[in-house]
Formats: structure tokens, sequence, C-alpha cells
């Protein structure tokens, strides 16, 4: 799903057009430039989810910097909710929400509670309105045992929620999320997937995650934009990003009984067996056919008891897609 087909340019909630920033670095008596953002241009609609993924050093957080106004571009333009991050940065401050995972926007020795209460105050919302924000939050997000525990005793996944929380207070129009879930076990990151899937629906929020946790975006992000050494290298959907990189699906068949290697499918490439070909694995590239034209071809041959149908593993592909890209510089991948 790409931003570039929603709304008019007015409507955007993020927009960047040839973005680049570069910073002086020294290298003992020498100075060099090093270019961090390199020429992105990105729209993003109201009320979408976008992924924003690339390996350490890729640009993330300079761009997510230059988008909340911390950070002066070297060049290009930037607006987010349609103002100016530095020049507006006040009132840009009422339109967002940051949350990142290694940084605390919460007072380390006051209670969660209190907390809340000055972020409400902060924020210039009603007493009414912070109140009911607040309830709605805590019950949601299930802080009800620990608004009167310091910040400092929480242990990571509360602290995690609360940090959320004190995000949304406000109820931004962007919500940006910098690896909320690092560190997270299974049951906390779940919690977390489930309140930000219902807070869009409920409140129409616009989330913008970077993330190492693919997880994080299969399950909550519908666009993905990929950043490779401060350039884009590719803006589309979750299926078309596997497609860009040359990643196969996998068709897993249980046969009835014991069954030669199924080497012959059309379009497809059998890649292992087990159980004496009980259970077989087929790749197959949904570019150029589909799970059920294999499926068919292998139950003409074959009785099938059950089937699977496995998706690329999400790291494999961004890192098929980091090859491709660097074989051929500068040239961009779109799924749009």
């Amino acid at each position: 799903m790409s931003g570039a087909a929603d709304g008019g340019v007015g409507d955007a909630i993020v927009e960047m057009v040839g973005l680049t920033r570069q910073f002086t670095v020294r290298e003992g008596v020498r100075r060099r430039r090093l270019t961090a953002v390199d020429d992105l241009t990105v729209r993003i609609a109201p009320g979408e989810a976008v992924g924003y993924i690339g390996a350490n050093g890729a640009g993330k957080s300079t761009t997510i910097k230059m988008l909340a106004g911390i950070l002066v571009p070297t060049r290009g333009t930037v607006r987010t909710c349609g103002l100016r991050p530095v020049k507006d940065r006040r009132r840009l401050a009422r339109q967002i929400g940051v949350v990142f995972g290694q940084r605390s926007q919460l007072w380390w020795d006051l209670p969660v509670r209190e907390s809340f209460r000055i972020l409400a105050a902060i924020h210039a919302l009603p007493a009414a309105v912070g109140r009911a924000r607040t309830e709605e939050l805590v019950e949601r997000l299930e802080m009800a045992d620990f608004l009167a525990t310091p910040v400092r005793q929480l242990s990571l996944g509360q602290r995690m929620r609360a940090e959320i929380a004190a995000a949304l207070l406000h109820s931004p129009r962007l919500v940006i999320l910098d690896e909320p879930t690092i560190g997270l076990d299974v049951l906390s990151k779940q919690r977390l997937r489930e309140f930000l899937i219902a807070e869009r629906a409920v409140h129409g929020t616009t989330l913008l995650l970077t993330t190492h946790d693919m997880g994080d975006i299969v399950r909550l992000c519908e666009r993905v934009l990929v950043i490779d050494r401060g350039r884009l290298a590719y803006d589309g959907d979750l299926p078309g990003l596997a497609g860009a990189a040359g990643a196969d699906r996998v068709l897993v068949v249980d046969l009835a009984g014991p069954a030669a290697d199924l080497t012959g499918v059309p379009a497809a490439r059998h890649v292992a067996s087990e159980d004496r070909g009980r259970r077989q694995r087929l790749a197959f590239d949904a570019e150029t056919t589909t799970a059920a034209r294999v499926l068919a071809a292998v139950t003409a041959t074959a009785e099938v008891l059950d089937f699977t149908v496995e998706e690329p593993d999400i790291e494999d592909v961004v890192r098929r897609l980091y090859a491709a890209t660097r074989r051929v510089p500068g040239v961009p991948r779109s799924g749009t």
C-alpha cells in the first residue's frame, strides 16, 4: 500500500522531498563529509502504518530526528503533519508522539501517574480531557496495577507500556516508534502490538515504526520502507518486498505415504524431503505462479493429506534486497 496514491499533497502526514543530511567527521587531522540520509523522497498518508527498516547506521534515526525537528536537513524539504519540523517545533509537538526504546520521557523517581499528569499539563490538555485519555490508556494497556509505582521500579515491559501511553496521551496524529519492543518478552510484545492495532482502529493514528524485530513489521505494518546507506532501497508492501528481493514462497505438503522427491513439478523447485518423502517442501516464485497451481500439480501425482505455505523470512528478504541494490547502486526498488 503506497501513500502516494492517497489524498492530495496537503493531506500528507509525512512528506520528504530530496531529504538529505550530512555530517562532518574527523579522522585524525583530516575531515570528511558523511552522508547519513541521501535524497529521500517519501510520502505517508493519514492512517498508514509504515515500517521503516534497515541495518544499523542505515539512516533511520537520522530521518526520525529530522521529522521531529531535532536535526536540520542539509538539503531537501520535510513536512510533518503539514508543519516545518524545526521552525514549527512547538506546534509539531502537539501533533506527534515519539517513543525511543532506549530513552525515557517519564520522570524516573516519580510514580507513573504523576508523569502522566505532568505531560498532560505540558500539552495543555483540559483537565477533563487529560483524565479521560489517561483512564482510556490505563485500561487498554493494563497499567492500573503499577500507576503508583515509581518509574525506576517498573519492569521493562511495564515501562514500555507507560512510555507508549505517555507518547499517546495528547492523541497525536502521528506516532513514531523507534525499537518499541526491544528486550521485551513474547507476552509483552504481543500486548503492545494488540494495543497499537486497536489504537489505529479507534483513533486513525498514523504509525511509523523502526525495528529490527520483523514480527513487529509483519503484524503492524501494511507498507515497508527499506533504507540502505541513507538511500531508499524499497517502498511497497511485504509481499512485494519478497518479490523485489527474489525470495521464494515454500509449499509444504504432507503426503499419504512414502514418495520420491517431487522434482518435476512445473514452476517449482524441490527443496527438501522428510520422513521418506511423506513431507516435502517445494519453493516457487509468487511472481510467476501461485500456491494453488503448484498444489494442483502435486495432487495430480500424489495423494495430499495436508499442506501449508511458508512465507519468506523477512530478515533474509532484506539481506537479499541489500545485495541486489548494491549490485546496482542508487537504484531504489518499488513495490507500487
